[in-house]
């Protein structure tokens, strides 16, 4: 906006000069552009000096004049009216013990419900909590060793050649394949299931990691280390900034994949959690219970992935403006 305002103002007074010659004055039209602009910069000035809840506001009323919500709306309206039709209307033969929507939200929404698990009962948000908090804790604990492991690796070649190997031998094994020796190793039955859960999300953080410091490209290295850079300012101020799109990718996979392994867990050995609460409606044949539990496992994960994704979009501001001058050029 500067430089095409730096544009007018020096055509205008081009024009200016040449008005002055022939008697005249800088037209109107071209005035009225100098002050709209100088207009917008002061106004543009004005909106950063914004709170972030006007920031946030203004965002959400771009999302809901586009097409999006929109989009994702009728795609909800789409996959519930086919379960509907399948089950309730053609009573397809592949869905003739499946619980309808209509059976599923009347169990959910009620006040005393027939399963015995509804919004309206603590035995509910008990088993959201409960899972919620291993989930916090697997992924604490995996962000903490995996980013650091991932960073090594891939910054530091020769610790890589001692690791990495025994880091691919045990990433293939799945988290099932562990419960037998994490329910010997640790005790109770909390603390096998955070280990289950972490392992999963810790592979998916340290490898991203490691990929993401291994694609910076090696001219900025030696651009700091030309500048006189010592190693740790260059692992600082390089290596890490450049290598967080990748470590919020692996965060964003890490919490998914979290969710996988805690609900196959809570099934082996826990006592409370959505995971247990699928298990033992499947036992008791307590089919909408289990509609119930997906549904409120889709509902959370969602919320956790969208969480990460907004700190990751905090964080990496100077990425989305250096996008946004990409997509100019």
């Amino acid at each position: 906006m500067e430089q095409a305002r730096d544009e007018i103002i020096a055509s205008a007074d081009t024009n200016e000069s040449e008005s002055y010659r022939t008697g005249g004055k800088m037209s109107e039209a071209m005035a009225s552009d100098v002050r709209s602009l100088g207009a917008g910069q002061a106004g543009g000035q004005a909106s950063r000096k914004q709170t972030p809840l006007a920031v946030a506001m203004y965002r959400f009323s771009l999302w809901l004049r586009s097409p999006r919500p929109y989009l994702m709306l009728t795609g909800f309206i789409l996959f519930l009216g086919f379960w509907y039709v399948a089950v309730e209307v053609w009573k397809l033969p592949r869905f003739a013990e499946m619980p309808g929507p209509t059976e599923v939200m009347h169990e959910w929404l009620s006040e005393n419900p027939t399963y015995g698990l509804s919004v309206f009962l603590p035995e509910y948000y008990l088993h959201i909590w409960v899972s919620t908090r291993r989930i916090a804790i697997a992924f604490f604990l995996a962000t903490a060793i995996g980013v650091p492991l991932g960073l090594f690796l891939g910054w530091s070649k020769r610790f890589k050649q001692y690791v990495f190997p025994v880091f691919e031998l045990l990433r293939p094994v799945p988290p099932l394949a562990w419960v037998p020796l994490a329910i010997v190793m640790f005790q109770g039955s909390e603390t096998p299931v955070i280990f289950l859960t972490f392992l999963a999300s810790f592979y998916a953080t340290a490898l991203n990691t490691m990929l993401g410091v291994e694609s910076i490209d090696e001219s900025y290295i030696r651009a700091a280390s030309c500048l006189g850079a010592k190693r740790w300012q260059v692992f600082r101020h390089v290596i890490v900034p450049a290598a967080l799109p990748f470590i919020f990718t692996g965060l964003q996979i890490s919490i998914g994949v979290a969710w996988f392994s805690l609900v196959a867990g809570e099934m082996v050995s826990g006592q409370y959690g959505l995971g247990y609460v699928i298990n033992t409606s499947y036992t008791m044949v307590r089919y909408p219970t289990i509609i119930i539990g997906m549904a409120t496992l889709g509902i959370v994960g969602y919320t956790t992935s969208a969480a990460i994704r907004l700190l990751g979009d905090h964080m990496m501001q100077w990425r989305t403006r250096e996008l946004a001058l990409g997509a100019d050029k």
